[in-house]
């Protein structure tokens, strides 16, 4: 078996002493090894093979880690990874204590910066270049990003202030037409613009060729040749966004042929100005499967190589039950919107998109936009219903506060990927929402124990009139328990699911099961728990719950959020304003800290939020 051309790459420095026929088999060998890995580990697939070619390309021409790459987002990083000496490690990608599945500077020197979020890296590198210069160096600076992020608004601000700057700083357009679902909006449809004016492209080369063949005329040739270039880009592609900014554009090429992306990211090393690089790729590269679907190949668990089929059988999830329901209740009330932030797929509205597209709304990778946007709609009398990812609700923080709940609009958020999500790791946890939500004035805060408490949740919150947020989980119900609907959905109103007089064990959302499950481990034990489904954080059932503490005076309280600010806030708080004396009070959730990657259950037991940890210390009370 001949060796691989991969197994004498340990650094970018090998790369350089390839050809451009050797970078070719390269770019087959990674595509099927990052295939390989993918498969077992689940990750991030589509989008890390559509940039095998221009990641070798960026590390063949600039000099890591003295220049810097910043990856918006980061989750395309696989393949920069394998190039920068973690190929050997590849294999524990996004497991407990193995390689991450975004860039991580502790992780290695090569990666410049933590990222996890869109569209955050024009800033990012913008900073760096600035930095660069106040300190005298001469390093290359690069953000890399996709189309997709340049809808979000902080992008935008970024290449503003960028393009006026004159900042020596390179931005990569990795442009392949997707975010995770397709690309929508006005920046999308300029950049097809672009993409389709094939007869620029032909005129533009038609002219270099031409200029090759005539003896040198030094400057003066290269200095017309630019201007007619600018000359037929003007005619032929007008309002060049990029350029009116301020940049120098180049491109676009064929971001899978190595040769023209190296030319081009040339000519922008030696520009002294900010530029531009148009890159064209194709999501998913190389694999028919992930080429097909690229959105069901963005994010993946593992699957067959052969046939690119799921390994573990798609389960009924919250978000399934959640964008159905709505689908259900929007058929019968006209006044109901739904409203996403790319993420139609993730967060269950494909159905609603089908069944009511003209009350459907993609606005983009804009979660600031869309909670606004919805507090407009809410103001002329609609019900607009928006689920955004628990990490993403935090770029929209000031929405939610001063043009959603400062007027109290009936505008729904469902928080979807709530409490620990697992491999993608600390940008992608959702255990902040309980507590920053919390804090503010005029929201209503639910989490459901249930899908079926799921579909009673959201039909009562779009009859309240105020704002909500409902908040859950990845994934499917608890396996281990089934509950029985006793009592209906009440404002503030918590659900006593078993009464006991030893111990009251407080839960919310999906951490109710568990409590179920340790109740009934501890009536083996001869202790009687009183397990309640607080359901509200806000407004909190004080008289319930009062009610429990006095009666068993030992308390415990489990949620899937960091304990500062959630419910083991609410009940301590209780306990002080009340006076309730003579308590013992338990607490279970996580620490004041970011939470690594690693599978939920790994997680769970490291912080102590496993049945086993949590029914070992009630029994110690």
């Amino acid at each position: 078996m001949s060796e691989k051309i991969l197994d004498g790459i340990y650094n970018p420095q090998d790369l350089k002493k390839l050809n451009y026929k050797q970078k070719e088999i390269l770019s087959k060998e990674i595509r099927n090894d990052v295939i390989d890995i993918v498969s077992k580990t689940g990750g991030h697939l589509a989008s890390n093979l559509g940039v095998v070619e221009l990641t070798i390309a960026l590390h063949s021409v600039f000099n890591m880690p003295k220049d810097k790459i910043v990856w918006d987002v980061g989750h395309q990083t696989y393949v920069h990874k394998i190039l920068t000496g973690r190929k050997e490690k590849m294999q524990t990608l996004r497991q407990l204590n193995g390689i991450a599945g975004f860039p991580k500077s502790k992780e290695s020197e090569y990666d410049s910066f933590d990222t996890g979020h869109s569209s955050t890296s024009v800033s990012v590198a913008l900073g760096m270049a600035r930095a660069r210069d106040i300190k005298g160096e001469d390093n290359n600076v690069i953000a890399v990003i996709g189309d997709g992020a340049l809808t979000g608004g902080m992008a935008l601000e970024a290449l503003d202030d960028a393009g006026s700057s004159k900042t020596r700083l390179i931005i990569v357009l990795n442009d392949n037409e997707m975010s995770i679902s397709k690309n929508v909006g006005g920046i999308s449809r300029f950049l097809t613009r672009i993409r389709t004016k094939k007869f620029y492209k032909k005129s533009n080369n038609f002219i270099r060729k031409i200029l090759e063949r005539i003896p040198g005329f030094g400057q003066l040739i290269i200095h017309i040749a630019r201007r007619i270039k600018y000359s037929i880009k003007q005619l032929m592609i007008p309002n060049m966004f990029f350029e009116d900014l301020g940049f120098k554009y180049l491109g676009p090429v064929d971001g899978h042929d190595i040769e023209r992306i190296e030319w081009i990211l040339k000519l922008a090393k030696k520009e002294k100005e900010p530029v531009v690089v148009h890159i064209i790729t194709k999501k998913g590269k190389g694999y028919e499967p992930a080429e097909k679907n690229p959105d069901l190949f963005h994010a993946t668990a593992g699957f067959e190589k052969e046939t690119g089929k799921s390994i573990k059988e798609k389960e009924k999830d919250y978000s399934e039950v959640f964008g159905k329901k709505l689908v259900e209740l929007a058929k019968k009330d006209e006044k109901i919107v739904a409203i996403t932030a790319a993420m139609k797929d993730g967060t269950g509205l494909n159905e609603f998109k089908k069944e009511i597209p003209k009350r459907f709304f993609d606005v983009g990778i804009a979660e600031q936009h869309a909670i606004t946007m919805a507090a407009g709609m809410a103001k002329e009398g609609f019900k607009p219903v928006i689920p955004i990812y628990s990490s993403f609700y935090q770029r929209a923080y000031d929405q939610v506060i001063h043009d959603v709940c400062i007027q109290n609009l009936p505008v729904i958020m469902c928080v979807d990927r709530a409490g620990i999500v697992g491999n993608d790791g600390e940008t992608h946890q959702g255990i902040l929402d309980l507590s920053f939500f919390n804090i503010i004035p005029n929201l209503t805060i639910m989490a459901p124990k249930d899908f079926k408490e799921l579909e009673n949740m959201l039909e009562y919150a779009l009859k309240l009139n105020s704002p909500v947020v409902i908040r859950y989980p990845r994934g499917t119900e608890s396996k281990q328990v089934k509950f029985e609907d006793k009592q209906k959905i009440e404002l503030g109103k918590s659900e006593i699911l078993k009464e006991g007089k030893d111990v009251t064990i407080l839960a919310i959302g999906k951490m109710v099961a568990k409590a179920y499950e340790i109740q009934e481990k501890l009536k083996e034990k001869n202790v009687s728990a009183e397990v309640i489904n607080t359901r509200y954080l806000k407004p909190f059932d004080e008289e319930t719950i009062k009610k429990s503490i006095i009666k068993t005076k030992k308390v415990i309280t489990i949620e899937d959020n960091i304990l500062k600010g959630g419910l083991a806030t609410n009940v301590e708080e209780l306990i002080i304003k009340d006076k309730i004396e003579n308590v013992e009070l338990k607490t279970f959730g996580y620490p004041d800290e970011f939470i690594r990657h690693g599978k939920i259950k790994e997680i769970e037991k490291i912080y102590g939020l496993d049945i086993e940890n949590i029914l070992s210390e009630i029994l110690k009370i």
